[in-house]
């Protein structure tokens, strides 16, 4: 979708239209420079219609039109060719995440520009954070993105993200971030849950492209998810859709982040996992040691890990038999563990799944690592994805 488009412009007319204009956008970004000759034979499209959406390009400033270099005809004036302008608008995503910043940029031919990232104290404030992600953000296209071009910011951000004609259930330190970014970056800004988004990403380029119906879940320094339900992201009430690690797995004393005890995520978060170890016995001072650990085949670390995968096998099954997903993707930091981790959530999925459906779930990796939330949040501000269609989006 063109970056001047407005999201909520999705009548069956508009969706036509712009599917011609995704179409157009597509061969030129595969084919480079074209004549309009040549974009009907590759899209088929009649030239009239072609002649109303290139000039609507052109308008917009996503296409260009310039004379060839070569030498003109004999007769008449020289061919036209119709090419991307990339320089006509950007799209920037920036995650803000509990020890980390991540920060990617797309063109308006929806090209990945670059992506970036750099951790951070958990405690840094708002405002310094913003100061990273403005730095990152310089970094992408060898220092050569404009930000005085850009069009729109999409925000990840951890925990709940209240719909802007609600309210918030309570106010949250990220409630300000809006406001901060709109005066550094002076860009419309658009904020959602990150791990939503990186739900999004995965369900539209990632692992589960194409999924109607998809599960993701992310194990970090905290536990969420998201779902695509019969094709568009679900947001849920005051959305809270996703909270996956707050299910409760046991009634032990783990106290949670959300003050209950006994959530999943006080049993399967990075931190958590890292604690079991070393109550078990195992030494790691961090997330490398401990995968290190499994790689060596440390059967103390292999035991921690499984009992956490239990957990983890077991909710997935319970959301799966209230949705009825058919992939399941596993994401985060955790996830990096690989088969140590993913055999025995299977099992545990299988177990406890109805057997009706164990044969038409597929768990998969995630595949675009730190970036997901990033990317995810360039999906909304575009608001390109069909997951999208019945999703809100508003820029604030």
């Amino acid at each position: 979708m063109l970056f001047g488009m407005h999201p909520h412009q999705d009548g069956p007319l508009a969706r036509l239209r712009r599917g011609h204009e995704d179409l157009v956008l597509e061969l030129l970004r595969k084919h480079g420079p074209l004549s309009r000759a040549e974009l009907g034979q590759h899209s088929g499209l009649s030239r009239t219609t072609l002649s109303d959406i290139v000039t609507e390009l052109i308008e917009s400033g996503a296409v260009v039109a310039t004379a060839p270099e070569t030498a003109p005809r004999r007769r008449g004036r020289p061919v036209e060719a119709l090419t991307l302008n990339p320089s006509a608008g950007q799209a920037i995503g920036l995650d803000f995440a509990r020890r980390a910043v991540h920060v990617s940029a797309v063109n308006v031919a929806h090209e990945v520009i670059g992506s970036a990232s750099e951790p951070h104290d958990p405690r840094l404030p708002w405002e310094e954070r913003i100061t990273l992600a403005e730095r990152l953000v310089g970094t992408l296209a060898d220092g050569a993105l404009r930000l005085s071009a850009l069009n729109a910011i999409g925000v990840g951000v951890v925990g709940p993200v209240a719909d802007p004609d609600s309210g918030p259930p309570e106010p949250r330190p990220s409630d300000e971030l809006p406001a901060l970014l709109r005066k550094r970056f002076e860009a419309p800004v658009l904020v959602d849950n990150n791990t939503r988004l990186a739900a999004l990403a995965e369900a539209t380029w990632g692992a589960a492209a194409g999924g109607q119906d998809v599960l993701y879940l992310r194990l970090s320094h905290g536990v969420g998810g998201g779902l695509v339900v019969s094709g568009s992201l679900h947001r849920g009430a005051y959305g809270l859709s996703g909270e996956f690690g707050h299910i409760a797995v046991e009634s032990g004393d783990g106290r949670c982040s959300c003050g209950a005890t006994g959530c999943l995520e006080t049993v399967a978060s990075v931190g958590a996992v890292l604690a079991a170890y070393r109550r078990a016995g195992g030494h790691a001072d961090g997330l490398a040691a401990l995968l290190g650990a499994l790689e060596a085949g440390d059967p103390v670390a292999l035991r921690t890990l499984e009992a956490a995968a239990v957990h983890i096998g077991t909710v997935l099954a319970a959301v799966c038999n209230a949705v009825g997903p058919g992939v399941i993707v596993l994401g985060g930091e955790l996830a990096a563990a690989g088969t140590p981790l993913f055999e025995p959530v299977e099992r545990a999925l299988r177990a406890h799944i109805m057997p009706i459906s164990r044969d038409h779930v597929d768990l998969r990796p995630a595949t675009l690592g730190e970036a997901g939330g990033a990317l995810g949040a360039i999906a909304l501000v575009l608001h390109e994805s069909p997951l999208l269609s019945h999703y809100p989006a508003r820029p604030g």
